[in-house]
């Protein structure tokens, strides 16, 4: 396992991250036992990056099981800022929510530190000094090591940092966008920014929410199109694009998966990119092109089916600013 450098922490870290919203109980496996074998699997092969949130059920409560004993092993990533139930102060990035939820993440990870604590979508209700005054002092009290964000506009970005920097503040060490064969958009300005600022970015939906693993294709019997949680996969220009990138990954003599996860961390912005296998089978696969690179022609016959700093479709899961969900943030009112 080669590792990368995660942003300017210092910190190593594998270029497959586990990703642990499968481990739920109520939205993946079932087993807690079964998903600690795949986290012991993960560890055993050279994976030391393992990230989950508050918001991911009972997943902390299962990572943090199955990593005791394993501690040191890990560098452990968790987030916060995700409804974790229906009172409105029990969400976003204030530090009165943040100091209550990162004491709730160390006692369901059983643990005394968090290596790296993201704020796991934008809080347009916080000031962002706001929430930089508390991460920082929860880094001068030891309960966290780094900080990151996911999902974050690139301007965000560069406005947190010259925060931090005038107010002497901790500033965000890494970002985690979505990023995929189809989903190319963050080439644009969050990559380029986060390269220029030495922010590690961990990039999350490699596989398209699905449609990348090779079980989607155009008028196939498994189609995940019949699962209702996932209805961006009723876009057909993303399938049509999923057919001609096949043909690629089948011409490279790979696996679209292994396309796919190589295509990712080919990008010098990148740092790891999170892998969401619920079994110990589905892990071993995607472990076995871990050292995959594509050659030029490969990436250029990528560039000619979704070129450079697009996206082909959106993820159901991508964040939509105020400014596109609220109409009277755009339309200028007679006086």
């Amino acid at each position: 396992m080669r590792y990368r450098t995660l942003g300017r922490t210092g910190i190593k870290v594998s270029p497959y991250a586990l990703g642990t919203l499968m481990f739920a109980t109520s939205v993946g496996n079932p087993d807690p036992a079964d998903s600690a074998r795949v986290i012991h699997r993960a560890l055993d092969a050279g994976l030391n990056l393992i990230d989950t949130a508050d918001a991911y059920g009972d997943s902390e409560e299962v990572v943090g099981r199955a990593i005791r004993g394993r501690r040191d092993d890990v560098v452990l990533a968790t987030k916060v800022s995700r409804p974790m139930g229906t009172d409105p102060n029990r969400q976003g990035a204030s530090r009165r929510w943040i100091t209550t939820a990162v004491e709730d993440s160390l006692r369901r990870l059983g643990t005394d530190r968090i290596d790296l604590y993201q704020i796991h979508r934008p809080d347009p209700d916080t000031g962002i000094e706001e929430t930089l005054s508390v991460l920082t002092d929860l880094i001068r009290a030891g309960k966290i090591r780094a900080i990151g964000t996911s999902t974050m506009p690139a301007a965000d970005l560069v406005e947190a940092q010259w925060t931090a920097e005038r107010r002497g503040l901790a500033r965000f060490h890494t970002e985690q966008p979505p990023y995929s064969l189809l989903n190319r958009g963050v080439e644009r300005e969050v990559l380029p920014v986060a390269q220029r600022h030495g922010i590690g970015t961990l990039v999350w939906g490699p596989f398209a929410q699905g449609l990348l693993t090779g079980r989607v294709r155009k008028g196939g019997p498994n189609d995940l199109r019949r699962a209702a949680f996932v209805q961006h996969v009723s876009d057909e220009h993303r399938i049509d694009a999923v057919e001609r990138l096949v043909l690629v990954a089948e011409e490279a003599g790979l696996p679209l998966t292994h396309l796919a996860m190589a295509f990712t961390t080919a990008h010098p912005g990148v740092t790891s990119a999170i892998l969401g296998p619920r079994t110990t089978e589905h892990l071993d696969d995607l472990l076995a092109g871990v050292d995959v690179t594509l050659s030029d022609d490969v990436l250029d016959r990528i560039d000619a089916i979704v070129p450079p700093g697009t996206d082909v479709g959106t993820l159901d899961q991508a964040y939509v600013p105020p400014a596109l969900q609220d109409p009277a943030l755009r339309r200028r009112r007679a006086a």
